[in-house]
Order: C-alpha cells, then structure tokens, then sequence
C-alpha cells in the first residue's frame, strides 16, 4: 500500500528529477521513491552497524594488538 507525501525541492532539482524521469521512462515519484528507500536503508544500516560497535566497545570486545599487527603486516606496516 502506498500513501501520498508532498516535499519541496529547489528548482534545480526538480528539473533534474524531471530529466532523469524522461530519460529512464520512469515517473518522477517513482524515482523520489526509489532515492528514498535507499536513503533510509542506508542510514538504517550504517546506525545498527555503530550500535553493534558501541555494544561491542562496552563489552570491550577489541582485536587484540597481536591481531591488529599481523592484519597490518599484510600491508607492510606495523605498530612497533
């Protein structure tokens, strides 16, 4: 189910957006809707990814530093 949801955008952008509709055949508020969900699915994503770090970090589960130079010796560096 869908529902209807207006927004302003410069005007710019709104010929961009009208652009783009015409030259992929698709309608704008398809491609506003597109645009969206992939905005919110990132930003969901990359918010539960720091509160799985903070969760992580407060366990204090770290690599250790034997496991963080071997990583970087693959790439020639080294923390000593």
């Amino acid at each position: 189910m869908s529902t209807t949801m207006t927004i302003r955008l410069d005007h710019e952008l709104k010929e961009r957006l009208d652009q783009l509709a015409k030259s992929t055949d698709r309608s704008r508020s398809y491609l506003a809707a597109v645009a969206l969900r992939d905005y919110v699915e990132i930003n969901e994503w990359q918010i539960r990814e720091i509160e799985q770090a903070v969760v992580e970090a407060e366990a204090e589960d770290f690599a250790s530093a034997e496991s963080v130079n071997k990583t970087l010796s693959k790439w020639g560096t080294d923390l000593d």
